[in-house]
């Protein structure tokens, strides 16, 4: 492993993350008009447990170590309307709109959270 190998820590996977979570949400809004779609939504809690879990590459140098195991899965799950539509559709576009500017948020935070961590380096190695 690298010596910069893990400096953003769980923000890197985070923000892979809170892309897709935007990506399913912004589908929901893009179909809500469409006859029987589904709404979606991806559990994060459960794909960042999964995510940090999976963030250590640890090796097992003595037998009494624990074992990593590697969790994978699809974190994709449907989500359960208040009121659904006549033509089976179950997107709720006020709410679909609500999370996606919660997510998009949440987005924009880590982002700033990693552009301070870049910009600590920058200052360390210069030696500010």
């Amino acid at each position: 492993m690298s010596t910069f190998g893990n400096i953003f820590g769980i923000h890197e996977q985070a923000l892979q993350l809170r892309q897709e979570r935007m990506r399913v949400l912004s589908e929901n809004v893009a179909n809500a008009e469409t006859p029987n779609y589904k709404s979606k939504d991806i559990d994060f809690r459960a794909a960042m447990a999964t995510s940090v879990k999976n963030m250590a590459d640890l090796n097992r140098t003595n037998e009494f170590h624990m074992e990593t195991r590697k969790a994978g899965g699809d974190f994709e799950v449907f989500r359960t309307p208040v009121n659904t539509a006549a033509d089976g559709n179950t997107v709720e576009l006020h709410h679909q709109q609500m999370e996606f500017g919660k997510e998009s948020s949440r987005y924009l935070a880590t982002v700033q959270f990693i552009e301070n961590r870049i910009g600590g380096i920058r200052r360390a190695l210069k030696g500010e």
